[in-house]
């Protein structure tokens, strides 16, 4: 199972290694376009306006344990890459303790704050039963969803991004064939949805665990590993929170954003909603280069090969940048049939048509911030990420969408802007950032 990195052509690597891990976000991200799709194909605005509420909170939770569990991916990338495997078994069996306890607290703590988030997030009155139930649900499986993003981590940091795509795959032919059945044929609208999530993610956990237990992964983990250590959890969190700070805060504001159109009625509402699954999906390639990133440049650093993580950056930052500028136009041209795919409203279409059409831009320059942000981890340097995240979201866009909220009742274009505007704004700090990094080490390598 464990890859090394460190040689060979860097633009190949990257290739190879975002492919699957690209497919895999993407899969994670047909959950919730599957469960809004299938929601829109049986029931009306305010269930759909129920799940893409709910999704969405559970999207913040995703991002943040996933944001943590790039510390292991970081850790395990530098003992790999120096070719310190007992430290990586270490790393391995301090993850699973740590991140099993934090998932078991999540959920005692969520599951008593259901009605509490509910009303936070200003849920129209006709969503309230809908997003209720399902937040209910899909708190309870949250041990199940953690587990399933930290075997993922584990195995990106061995190099491996294959698998987690695998395990992801048949998760999500499960959801798919669950939402069919909980919410069309036994008509549980938002709970079938949320429960068909849990159910498949579960199976794919357990599927996970199984191809471990027969496959030679090259890892043999030993009672002590599983003991913590607060060198090595020291390790993995001086990483992981300033990512799961970042990621939390960049969910906080879609939240937020989320509050402002519920403010403006369900339709409104609704429009939003689906235009941040669409989005979701369309950033597939923008998130899978911060992970190929981190993943490349931590094992690069680890064996002691700076100038191949550098070329991992400028590379990655190539690759989203046309990638983005492609999705952005195109969408300019067929924003009304994306949206229509979800909702036959015409209402709902025409403002998430303008909404798309303005918050698609951020594609160019998020993929930009990801992959510095990145290489940022790699380099043990995450803090700049969160930093340069919670400047754009305080400063630019949270306030630049509710200011366009107010002042544009009648289009939801303007607000889309907040996106990109925030981004460049991250963009900005990120490329200053990463000149006087260089600057400072090519100081001391004189010194």
């Amino acid at each position: 199972m464990e890859q090394d990195l460190t040689t060979g052509s860097v633009f190949k690597r990257i290739v190879y290694f975002s492919l699957p891990y690209l497919l895999s976000y993407f899969l994670q991200t047909l959950y919730g376009m599957a469960d809004l799709f299938i929601t829109g194909q049986f029931y009306g605005v305010d269930t759909i306006t129920a799940v893409s509420n709910g999704s969405q909170i559970m999207h913040m939770m995703t991002v943040i344990i996933v944001g943590l569990a790039m510390g292991t991916t970081v850790t395990i990338g530098h003992s790999v890459g120096a070719k310190c495997m007992e430290q990586a078994e270490k790393i391995i069996g301090n993850t699973i303790t740590l991140f099993m306890g934090i998932a078991v607290a999540f959920t005692v703590i969520l599951v008593a704050l259901v009605k509490p988030i509910v009303v936070l997030i200003a849920t129209p009155q006709e969503a309230v039963a809908g997003t209720s139930i399902y937040l209910l649900i899909c708190f309870i499986g949250i041990p199940f969803i953690t587990a399933y993003n930290i075997i993922s981590s584990i195995f990106r940091g061995l190099g491996d991004s294959k698998s987690p795509m695998y395990f992801i795959g048949i998760a999500c032919v499960m959801n798919i064939a669950l939402d069919y059945l909980f919410m069309g044929a036994f008509h549980m609208g938002a709970a079938g949805a949320a429960l068909g999530t849990v159910c498949a993610q579960t199976f794919s956990v357990l599927v996970a665990l199984w191809v471990i237990r027969r496959r030679k992964t090259g890892i043999s983990l030993k009672k002590s590993d599983f003991k913590i250590e607060r060198a090595v959890i020291g390790q993995v969190l001086k990483i992981g929170i300033p990512v799961a700070l970042q990621d939390g805060f960049i969910q906080v504001a879609f939240m937020i954003i989320t509050v402002i159109a519920n403010s403006r009625g369900v339709s409104d509402a609704a429009a939003v909603g689906v235009v941040e699954k669409v989005i979701s999906a369309l950033f597939i390639v923008p998130s899978s280069m911060l992970a190929t990133v981190s993943a490349l440049s931590a094992q690069n650093l680890g064996a002691g090969k700076e100038k191949r993580a550098t070329d991992t950056l400028r590379y990655a930052t190539v690759i989203t940048t046309i990638y983005g500028v492609i999705v952005a136009v195109l969408i300019q041209f067929i924003a009304e049939n994306v949206v229509g795919i979800f909702t036959s409203d015409t209402t709902v279409v025409t403002m998430g048509s303008a909404y798309i059409r303005s918050y698609i831009w951020d594609c160019i320059f998020a993929g930009i911030h990801f992959s510095f942000s990145g290489y940022f981890a790699a380099c043990g340097k995450s803090y700049i990420g969160f930093l340069h995240n919670i400047i754009s979201i305080t400063f630019v866009r949270v306030p630049g969408s509710y200011l366009a909220s107010k002042y544009f009742t009648d289009t939801l274009y303007p607000m889309g802007l907040a996106a990109p505007a925030g981004s460049l704004v991250s963009v900005a700090i990120c490329v200053t950032a990463f000149i006087l990094l260089k600057r400072k080490s090519r100081v001391a390598q004189t010194v």
